[in-house]
């Protein structure tokens, strides 16, 4: 990552704009062309040093609802239970830990009824208890990483 690349990350972290046009936006802060500026995402996302780029949403605003929920997963089980967690489109993002409960995972959904169904079937179908940790409180922590 160069100089360029790092000033980005960091810019991009702090926001994105919203207009018509905003990658061009976006790329006239650092000095860049809109074609560069996208140029270097693709690089950044393909490299792996971005694995993700795109807008957070809070679903319960829109009208939806979400769920974090673990599972403690036999190691040579889980490969395949991992699998089966993401096939479903309501999962957000699965995380291993290094934890009694090694598989957290995230589940989104239009209503709070769809996320329990998610939450039921890949009980049912992987045969291993869901533990389910609604969010009690939201909490807003600006994390501003330098890209350097």
């Amino acid at each position: 990552m160069d100089e360029i690349d790092s000033r980005l990350v960091t810019q991009l972290q702090r926001g994105f704009p919203v207009t018509q046009q905003p990658y061009r936006e976006a790329a006239a802060e650092l000095g860049l062309t809109e074609d560069e500026l996208i140029s270097r995402l693709k690089k950044l996302l393909d490299e792996g040093v971005l694995t993700r780029f795109g807008p957070l949403y809070q679903v319960e605003r829109l009208g939806g609802a979400y769920s974090l929920a673990a599972m403690q997963v036999p190691e040579s089980d889980y490969d395949r239970i991992s699998e089966l967690v993401n096939a479903f489109p309501e999962v957000a993002h699965n995380y291993r830990r290094e934890h009694a409960f090694n598989m957290w995972f995230v589940v989104a959904a239009a209503s709070p009824a769809e996320v329990k169904r998610v939450l039921f079937s890949i009980e049912r179908d992987s045969t291993h208890p869901v533990f389910e940790f609604p969010k009690l409180r939201e909490y807003f922590v600006n994390l501003d990483l330098p890209a350097w």
